[in-house]
């Protein structure tokens, strides 16, 4: 019996250390990207399909990403997802690795219209899109009542709003409103225009606005503290029921457009499993994955245009009032005229 016993004991230990040692060959994909910005059923297909293991490391701005690759991060994984200004900065201090092209088969699924402003990268040779966004306006349907309100970015120069507005904390953001407005570009570096613009926001925005506020506005919107905010629609329809969006929320973005993000998936340099990483993201742009990224946010499709007969779900709003919008690209230098009217804008509110 003890013999039986002592036998039993060793097999147990020769199968576990053989499983261990299978789990250790396994491919191990690590993934930087924004919070909650992949869905797990996506992440856990792909790891059943390629065999392996992938670990998901969340950050929640391009400068926190950013600041902890050039601080010795980078070795640490194997993708990352930044914005358009910060792809081009990556791409400029050759932190970037070539998407494996072979491997990318579902690179005709991405929209033409998305790869004609990418600028940086139109070939997607460095960055696959993941999804191109952009902020716009809400107004509390229940506060203003008949739709009395004009459909643009001057909404924010409208007293019936005053001490009822906001608008986010982000001085591209605001600036990139005003300068949509005045039919400039959102990237300019001209002088004139900027202070147009600025005399804009602090004469005719500002006296309306009650603060500016990246974080809370949803929340603001949704006890009905907000009849006008301006910030990204999923922020302020993840707050406001469902049943109640029809009734409560007038989002749009100006027809004349405004500043708008592209995050793309990016291989960093020291990935040691490019092939794989090029592999999860052709399989993320897959229709039907692709699909779940856009259902679980109730995201319109604009960049994997395929993807939307997989689509279970309404979108908030429709992803042509995207088309017009222009991207925040890097300004270099050029970016401390922004940095300084903005904080006079600031002290100003």
């Amino acid at each position: 019996m003890k013999t039986i016993s002592n036998f039993f004991v060793a097999a147990v230990g020769i199968l576990a250390a053989l499983c261990l040692a299978s789990c250790e060959k396994k491919q191990v994909l690590k993934l930087y990207s924004w919070t909650y910005y992949t869905p797990t059923d996506v992440v856990e297909a792909f790891e059943k399909e390629f065999d392996c293991k992938v670990i998901v490391t969340e950050y929640d701005s391009n400068e926190t990403m950013f600041n902890k690759l050039v601080n010795g991060g980078s070795k640490s994984f194997d993708i990352v997802v930044p914005s358009q200004d910060y792809v081009s900065i990556m791409i400029a201090k050759n932190m970037l690795q070539p998407v494996v092209q072979e491997k990318f088969t579902n690179r005709e699924n991405i929209n033409p219209a998305v790869l004609a402003k990418v600028t940086y990268d139109p070939e997607m040779k460095y960055a696959v899109p993941y999804y191109f966004g952009a902020a716009g306006i809400s107004v509390n349907k229940k506060k203003v009542p008949g739709g009395n309100y004009e459909r643009t970015w001057n909404i924010f120069a409208d007293s019936q709003f005053k001490g009822h507005a906001s608008m986010m904390d982000d001085y591209r953001e605001v600036m990139g409103d005003a300068l949509a407005y005045k039919g400039y570009s959102v990237c300019t570096t001209n002088d004139n225009e900027l202070k147009e613009i600025s005399d804009l926001i602090k004469n005719n925005w500002v006296p309306n606005i009650v603060k500016f506020d990246a974080e809370g506005f949803g929340k603001d919107f949704a006890r009905g503290d907000l009849w006008l905010c301006q910030g990204y629609a999923e922020c302020v329809y993840g707050e406001v029921p469902e049943e109640e969006w029809d009734d409560t929320i007038d989002f749009f973005i100006p027809e004349n457009g405004g500043p708008s993000y592209l995050d793309s998936m990016c291989i960093l340099k020291d990935s040691k499993n490019a092939e794989l990483a090029t592999e999860f993201i052709n399989f993320i742009h897959r229709p039907e994955n692709y699909a779940k990224f856009l259902d679980f946010f109730r995201f319109p499709c604009y960049v994997n245009l395929k993807a939307e007969e997989f689509m279970q779900t309404k979108p908030m709003y429709p992803a042509s009032i995207m088309e017009k919008c222009e991207l925040k690209n890097d300004l270099g230098k050029d970016i401390d005229k922004y940095y300084s009217i903005w904080e006079n804008l600031r002290i100003s509110n």
